[in-house]
């Protein structure tokens, strides 16, 4: 996930279409409150049944998709893959517009349904609740990565996918449009309005990459959450590992190391591991060469350094807005930095002679 600024760019006209002289909102307005006019008067009598949701449709205009496109270069608002070659994409709502998962009495956000700034584009993987295999920690509520657990036991299922999802820290305070929605404190991540690199971190492993992204720490190692019955017990152990609440949380309901998704991200990681060795070792190469004054010699360098720049531009392309994962690769590449100007490691010792006298060969 990578913060996409939204501009000022006014809303795509289909969201305020008028219908027989109403706009969407006009029509969802009377028919929440038709209904909220027949609901009984004592709360304890309300129906336990999820309320009757509004028919929305402008938000599926196909202005609306292709905006959505433009500002995501076509990728999934939340894991970043290009959906455009496998799925059509599913115009998601930021918070829900037709009821909260787990509160069958709240209506949903309905009156932002047509609202540009809580429309977001969402693979299918991401947006609607399947069962997807996942890493499984081998112990504990938040593993750590680090040198010495890095090994995960075969992969778990789990459901995942935000759907209705909308967990908050604290009560629900909004239900209807005259509600301030600054009262409540999402627990999941957007993209247009959080900056997404300060919850996720990216385990980038060199020797054996693994596209896994984890809930960032205040310092020390990231961690991978475990699954946990509600949104709400995962924050809790996030809390207790010192890790960020949003980022564990937004890794488990979008699913962001779903099976799938990590192997994909870890095909990109092996790719940049390719990269940089071959910068590493043309770096190698034209260090040596350079000091010799020979005509040929000062051609090949040239030659060694252009390649040099094409792998190096290679990098810089995969860690484009428009590139799939390209958080991940930027994660990838500020590593770099600091492994390129890193002092070379000290090479092994050499082996020592064994003391006594030598043992006999068979012969």
């Amino acid at each position: 996930m990578r913060y996409v600024d939204r501009g000022s760019d006014p809303a795509p006209g289909a969201l305020s279409k008028l219908v027989k002289g109403k706009t969407e909102l006009d029509l969802a307005r009377a028919f929440y409150g038709a209904m909220a006019s027949a609901a009984p008067a004592d709360p304890a009598a309300k129906p336990k049944k999820k309320a009757k949701s509004y028919g929305f449709k402008v938000y599926k205009d196909d202005e609306v998709r292709a905006r959505l496109e433009a500002l995501f270069h076509g990728k999934c608002a939340y894991c970043e893959t290009v959906y455009a070659s496998s799925a059509p994409v599913d115009v998601e709502h930021f918070r829900p517009k037709g009821g909260v998962e787990g509160e069958p009495q709240h209506p949903g956000y309905w009156w932002l349904a047509m609202v540009w700034d809580n429309l977001l584009p969402s693979c299918i993987d991401c947006n609607r609740r399947r069962k997807q295999k996942s890493p499984n920690p081998t112990s504990g509520s938040l593993v750590t990565l680090d040198e010495q657990a890095r090994v995960f036991s075969s992969s778990r299922i789990m459901l995942s996918g935000k759907k209705d999802m909308f967990p908050i820290t604290g009560p629900r305070r909004a239900s209807n449009e005259t509600d301030d929605l600054a009262l409540e404190s999402p627990l999941l991540l957007d993209p247009c309005r959080d900056k997404p690199d300060e919850h996720l971190l990216f385990h980038v492993d060199v020797d054996r990459p693994i596209g896994l992204v984890l809930a960032r720490p205040a310092n020390g190692a990231g961690a991978l959450p475990l699954a946990s019955p509600t949104p709400l017990a995962v924050a809790a152990a996030a809390g207790v590992t010192g890790v960020s609440g949003k980022g564990a949380v937004s890794i488990q309901l979008y699913g962001l190391n779903r099976l799938g998704l990590v192997q994909e991200r870890t095909r990109i990681q092996h790719r940049l591991e390719f990269l940089e060795m071959m910068m590493i070792e043309l770096q190698s190469i034209i260090q040596k060469l350079k000091p010799n004054t020979d005509a040929d010699v000062i051609d090949a360098v040239k030659r060694l350094e252009q390649l040099f720049d094409r792998v190096v531009n290679e990098m810089n392309v995969m860690a484009e807005s428009n590139a799939p994962y390209s958080a991940m690769v930027t994660a990838w590449k500020d590593g770099l930095r600091a492994r390129l100007m890193a002092p070379p490691s000290p090479p092994p010792p050499a082996p020592t002679r064994p003391r006594g006298r030598p043992r006999r060969q068979p012969a």
